[in-house]
């Protein structure tokens, strides 16, 4: 089934932040068609006028032309958070590219997070940012679970686009979400991405609205011997299994002589640098305050609410 595709007028595209990640968000489309099956972004669906399920419509925004973008010179720019920036229709209109082209020259500290090789389209663009890094989300290695969660491109063709950026001299990080307790394969994960990427996130599968049983019903099916401990984290809210996991990988971090923090990512790292790990099993419990400078994969802020080009008001 194809996805309803609709070009609106926004009144804006940089988002003040209220979060700890930064200072604005960028979302160059409303929905996303990579339509992964635990997106936290599912509740953009609310402030549209659409009847189809999230992951079956793409708005795609057009904004005045932003003016004096030196004015963001030195302030963090995170583009993607309700949105894959690079979803497969930006071949086509190329909205992320016009972001990208209106902020260049103008001092930004950049941050795109992605789940396609698309982005490769704008290496020699992006080179131009002194201060950038793109993310990629990577929960496994295993292509079936990949095919059955989402319609993004190959984990294959996300690492390759990742090697690619990190030889090119622009910082990457690997971005483990949602872990899958008893699925995702974190530690191999961290093994096949090292050497090519500077942050190495990690977050927990979080469950709540629609997708809960949507996910839950999955499990049920492809991996009923993990039911019981899906109830003991998603019904019982017990965290055991985060803090034990939280543990599992300090060790391995020691053992691999990498840094591990917790809900502490500044963005000044060199390119050569190894990657640290950064532990976000924990981070709603972070505060703006104590992360002014801070960037994180987590913003969720609509971007600026905008009409369609026959009237029709869609966020």
């Amino acid at each position: 089934m194809k996805p309803t595709i609709q070009e609106i007028e926004a009144k804006g595209i940089l988002t003040k932040s209220n979060l700890p990640v930064g200072d604005y968000s960028a979302n160059p489309y409303t929905g996303c068609t990579h339509a992964c099956k635990y997106c936290y972004a599912e509740f953009m669906k609310r402030f549209t006028n659409h009847a189809e399920p999230w992951g079956q419509f793409l708005d795609v925004k057009h904004w005045p032309i932003i003016k004096d973008p030196e004015k963001y010179k030195g302030k963090a720019i995170f583009i993607g958070s309700v949105t894959d920036p690079y979803n497969p229709q930006e071949e086509t209109y190329q909205r992320t590219r016009a972001l990208l082209e209106q902020l260049s020259g103008s001092g930004a500290k950049i941050s795109i997070a992605t789940k396609s090789d698309l982005v490769l389209r704008d290496l020699d663009l992006i080179k131009t940012f002194s201060n950038v890094r793109i993310s990629w989300s990577i929960n496994t290695l295993d292509e079936r679970f990949h095919q059955d969660m989402d319609n993004a491109v190959s984990i294959a063709r996300r690492i390759e686009a990742m090697e690619i950026f990190h030889k090119e001299g622009i910082r990457t990080a690997c971005f483990i979400s949602p872990i899958f307790p008893g699925i995702t394969e974190v530690k191999d994960i961290i093994l096949r991405v090292r050497n090519f990427c500077n942050w190495i996130w990690l977050e927990n599968l979080n469950l709540r609205g629609r997708y809960k049983a949507v996910i839950m019903d999955y499990i049920r099916e492809k991996y009923p011997r993990l039911i019981p401990l899906y109830q003991e984290i998603y019904t019982h809210k017990n965290r055991s299994y985060w803090q034990a996991l939280d543990k599992d990988m300090q060790t391995f971090a020691n053992e691999l002589g990498l840094e591990y923090v917790t809900n502490d990512d500044s963005m000044e790292r060199e390119c050569d640098a190894p990657p640290v790990i950064v532990n976000y099993f924990y981070h709603e419990q972070i505060k703006k305050s104590a992360r002014k400078d801070a960037m994180c994969p987590a913003n969720v802020n609509p971007a600026s609410a905008g009409k369609k080009r026959n009237g029709t008001s869609h966020a």
